[in-house]
C-alpha cells in the first residue's frame, strides 16, 4: 500500500523537498519551454555576496549527485518490457535488447495545451502500464502549475514495423492520480485548484471513448484518489480528510466496473484496504482518539460490523505502513528504539507472526508495486537514510529472508535473529536521541555525523523539523546532507508532535490550540543537543519547508539567540492572516489542522500567540533565507514578503536603539522569489542545484565559517 499516507501530501502545505530530496543524474525527465535566456534568479542584490561560495558549493553538489545517480533506480518492469523515465521522456526496452528506445518524447507531449504547455519546465511525474502493455499512461508537471496533464498512448508491439513506438491517443488536463483496470479501461481523479473530488472512467473500447465521470465527494475537506491493490484485482477510490475516510472498490476482473462502498464515513475513523483473497484486510483507527490496527472483512459485506481484528500493536509501536504479500500481511513499524522494522501477521493464522529488524541505518523504507514480471510472494524495498543512499531489499515472508538485491557476492541474507548492519552507513554514524519537552514529553531526535568529526562540540549544526499534517519529517537520501556530513556537519531530525513518527496520538497533540507543543520540542531538542556537547547556538542553524516553518519561526520570535542561521522554503509564515480568509486555497481543508479563528475565539487566541509573522518584536533576530516561488498556490507569496520584510525592521530598530554600542553582527534577512516555480521549487536540475548551493553557501557565510578548500 505505497499510497498509505499519500493524502497528507494532497491537500497540505507540504513540500516534500526540503534542502534538496534526491534526484537522479542526469535528472528524471524534464523539459525547459521557456524564454531562450531563462529569467534571472538571483535578482535581490543581497544574493551576490554569496555567488562566489555558491559556485564551488554547485560544482560539488553536480559531483555529489553524479556519484550517486546510478544508485537510484525507478525502471518499471512490465511483462515484456522495461520502463525507464530519462531526459528526453520515457524509454522502453525489452528483455533481449541493451539499448533503450525512445518510447514517448517529452518535448511532443508539452507543447501546447490548456495547462500552460507553452512555457515552464516539465517533468515526468507518474507512469502506468496497462495489464498487457497495450497502452500507457503518464502524467507530466508544469512548474508554473500544480496540475499535470496526462497522456494516454497506445504502444506498438515488438514485432511491429512503425517507426513510432507509440500514438497518442488521448491528452487529458488536471490529472491526480490514475490507475488502469484493464488494458481498455483507466480510471482517474482530476485536480480543481488544489482540490480532487472527481472520479472518471476513459474506455478506450467505447465508440465515443469520452471519459464519464463515475464518483463525486462534494464535501469541501476532502481530497479523493484511485489505487490499485497489489494483487491488480481491486481499485480503490479513496476519499479522505485530515480525520476521517471513505473507502469504495471496484473489482477489476468484472465486466461492470461498479464501485462498491467499504464503509462509509464515521467522525474520526480513518482507515485503508488491501485485497486478500475472497477478502480484504483493513488498516484503521476504529475510532477518535485510537491507534491503527490490522483487521478483516469480507468482501460480500465490508462494513465496519464485520471487521475482525487481526493485529493491534503494542503502545511502543507505531505501524507505518502495510502490504499484503502472498498469505501475509507485511507491516513497517517504528519500533521502540526508534529504529524500524518488518511486522509479519500470516492471515490465515495471526498468532504466527514474527518481526524482523531493519538495518539500524534505515530511516525510510518505501514499497515498490510489483510489475507483471515480479514474482508476488516477494515484497520490493527501497531503504535509505539522509546519510546513506538509497539500497534495494527482497523480503520473502515465507521464508523469512531479506536480500540485498542484488545480493552481495558472500555476503549470507540475512534471517530472523541476525544482527542488521550495525549502526552507520558509510563513514557516517546514526544515532536516535530523546529530549525532554517542557511538559516532559519524550521527543525522538536521529542524529547524523561523520566518523571523522572530531570534536563535535565545534562542529556546525543543521536542524531539520517539519510537524504537521501527521506527516514524518523526510528521512530520504539527499546528496546535499551527504555533502555536508563529508565536510563536518552534525544534522539532527528533530521528530517533534504534530507529525506521524508516533502515530496518531502524536499528530493530535499538536493540533489546533496544541500547535504550540511543537514550539516548545523544537526548543527543547537545541537546548539539549547543545547540552549533550552537540554544537553550540553560533554555530547552530535550522533548515524547514513550508509548514515547517510555523515551528521555527515561533521559535525565533521566542528563543532567537539559540541558531545563528535558519532557511526556509515555501515559508508557510501567516498563519493568521491564510485561516481568517476562506476564500484562499486550503484554509476551509485546514481547519482540522490549525483551527477556526474566525468562529471560535480560543483558536484566534491560540493563533495569534504562535503566529509567526504577528509575533515579530525588535531583537536580533537569527540570519534568515527565504525561498519563495512567484507560482506557489499553497503559500501565499505576499504573506513571504511581508514576514521578510517586517522581520527587517525589527531588526534595523534594534540596532538602531543600541545606538553605536558595541553589540553583536547584525544578521542579514535574505528573501529569494524564484519565478517560474510552484510550491514544490524548480524542475530543472540546473536550477535545483543552484538553489541548494546557494542554501549551502548562505549558511556558511553566516555561521562564519571557513570556506571548504576547492577540490585538485
Amino acid at each position: 500500500m505505497s499510497a498509505l499516507f499519500s493524502r497528507f501530501g494532497s491537500f497540505t502545505r507540504l513540500r516534500l523537498r526540503p534542502f534538496g530530496l534526491y534526484r537522479t543524474t542526469p535528472p528524471a525527465a524534464y523539459l525547459y519551454t521557456g524564454p531562450s535566456k531563462p529569467v534571472p534568479r538571483c535578482s535581490n542584490p543581497d544574493l551576490k555576496e554569496y555567488k562566489n561560495l555558491q559556485k564551488n558549493f554547485k560544482r560539488r553538489l553536480r559531483a555529489s549527485y553524479s556519484k550517486f545517480a546510478d544508485l537510484k533506480d525507478e525502471s518499471i518492469c512490465g511483462r515484456d518490457y522495461v520502463y525507464s523515465v530519462e531526459c528526453e521522456g520515457i524509454y522502453r526496452r525489452d528483455w533481449r535488447q541493451k539499448e533503450a528506445e525512445l518510447l514517448l518524447d517529452l518535448e511532443q507531449c508539452c507543447s501546447g495545451g490548456e495547462d500552460g504547455g507553452e512555457r515552464g519546465e516539465w517533468a515526468v511525474q507518474r507512469v502506468r502500464v496497462s495489464p498487457s502493455e497495450r497502452h500507457l499512461a503518464a502524467t507530466m508537471k508544469s512548474s508554473y502549475r500544480e496540475q499535470a496533464r496526462c497522456v494516454v498512448v497506445k504502444q506498438a508491439d515488438a514485432a511491429s514495423t512503425q517507426k513510432d513506438l507509440s500514438q497518442i491517443l488521448f491528452t487529458l488536463h488536471n490529472v491526480f492520480s490514475f490507475e488502469w483496470a484493464n488494458d481498455e479501461v483507466l480510471f482517474y481523479t482530476t485536480q480543481e485548484g488544489l482540490r480532487c473530488s472527481r472520479v472518471f472512467r476513459l474506455d478506450l473500447n467505447s465508440p465515443a471513448a469520452i471519459p464519464r465521470p463515475v464518483f463525486e465527494d462534494t464535501q469541501p475537506d476532502v481530497f479523493v484518489e484511485v489505487a490499485l491493490s497489489r494483487d491488480g484485482r481491486i481499485l480503490t477510490i479513496n476519499s479522505s480528510s485530515k480525520t476521517d475516510s471513505e473507502v469504495w472498490l471496484i473489482n477489476v476482473t468484472t465486466p461492470t466496473l461498479e464501485p462498491l462502498l467499504v464503509q462509509r464515513r464515521l467522525p474520526g475513523l480513518m482507515y485503508h484496504v488491501e485485497h486478500w483473497r475472497d477478502g480484504l484486510v483493513i488498516l484503521a483507527n476504529t475510532g477518535p482518539g485510537q491507534e491503527y490496527q490490522v483487521l478483516k472483512a469480507p468482501l460480500s459485506g465490508p462494513s465496519l460490523g464485520s471487521w475482525v481484528p487481526v493485529y493491534t500493536p503494542c503502545p511502543e509501536v507505531t505501524l507505518k505502513d502495510m502490504e499484503v504479500v502472498g498469505e501475509h500481511c507485511v507491516l513497517t513499524t517504528r519500533e521502540a528504539s526508534g529504529g524500524l522494522a518488518l511486522t509479519v501477521v500470516p492471515l490465515a493464522s495471526p498468532l504466527g507472526g514474527f518481526s524482523l529488524p531493519l538495518p539500524l541505518w534505515a530511516c525510510s523504507c518505501e514499497s515498490r508495486m510489483p510489475g507483471p514480471s515480479d514474482p508476488r510472494h516477494a515484497l520490493q524495498l527501497l531503504l535509505s537514510s539522509p546519510a546513506h543512499p538509497q539500497e534495494h531489499f527482497s523480503f520473502q515472508p515465507k521464508d523469512r529472508l531479506l536480500l540485498s538485491r542484488p545480493e552481495r557476492e558472500g555476503t549470507p541474507p540475512e534471517r530472523e535473529g541476525t544482527p542488521p548492519e550495525r549502526g552507520c552507513g558509510g563513514e557516517h554514524i546514526t544515532k536516535r536521541l530523546e529530549v525532554q519537552s517542557q511538559d516532559g514529553t519524550r521527543v525522538p531526535v536521529t542524529l547524523f555525523h561523520s566518523v571523522a568529526a572530531g570534536c563535535l562540540q565545534r562542529a556546525p549544526l543543521l536542524l531539520h523539523v517539519y510537524g504537521a499534517y501527521g506527516r514524518d519529517l523526510n528521512m530520504h537520501f539527499s546528496p546535499e546532507s551527504r555533502l555536508l556530513l563529508d565536510l563536518g556537519w552534525v544534522l539532527a531530525y528533530c521528530h517533534i508532535r504534530g507529525g506521524g513518527e508516533l502515530g496518531l496520538s502524536w499528530h493530535r497533540q499538536a493540533c489546533m490550540e496544541g500547535k504550540r507543543v511543537g514550539v516548545e520540542d523544537l526548543r527543547a531538542c537545541l537546548l539539549q543537543l547543545h547540552a549533550r556537547g552537540i554544537s553550540s547556538p553560533s554555530r547552530s542553524a535550522i533548515t524547514a519547508s513550508s509548514a515547517g516553518a510555523v515551528p521555527v519561526g515561533a521559535l525565533c520570535n521566542t528563543d532567537p539567540h539559540l541558531v545563528r542561521a535558519v532557511t526556509l522554503q515555501a515559508p508557510f509564515v501567516d498563519v493568521l492572516g491564510t485561516m481568517m480568509d476562506s476564500s484562499r486555497p486550503l484554509t476551509v481543508e485546514e481547519r482540522e489542522e490549525w483551527g477556526d479563528p474566525t468562529t471560535d475565539p480560543q483558536h484566534r487566541f491560540a493563533i495569534a500567540s504562535y503566529c509567526p509573522l504577528h509575533n515579530i518584536a525588535p531583537q536580533c533576530y537569527p540570519s534568515m533565507l527565504l525561498t519563495a516561488y512567484s507560482e506557489d498556490g499553497r503559500v501565499s507569496l505576499a504573506g513571504v514578503v511581508q514576514y521578510a520584510e517586517r522581520v527587517q525592521q525589527a531588526v534595523h530598530t534594534h540596532f538602531t536603539a543600541l545606538h553605536g554600542a558595541e553589540c553583536e553582527r547584525a544578521p542579514r534577512v535574505v528573501l529569494n522569489v524564484q519565478p517560474g516555480a510552484d510550491h514544490f521549487g524548480p524542475n530543472h536540475f540546473d536550477l535545483v542545484l543552484e538553489e541548494s548551493a546557494l542554501q549551502m553557501a548562505f549558511l556558511y557565510t553566516e555561521l562564519g565559517l571557513d570556506s571548504p578548500r576547492r577540490r585538485r
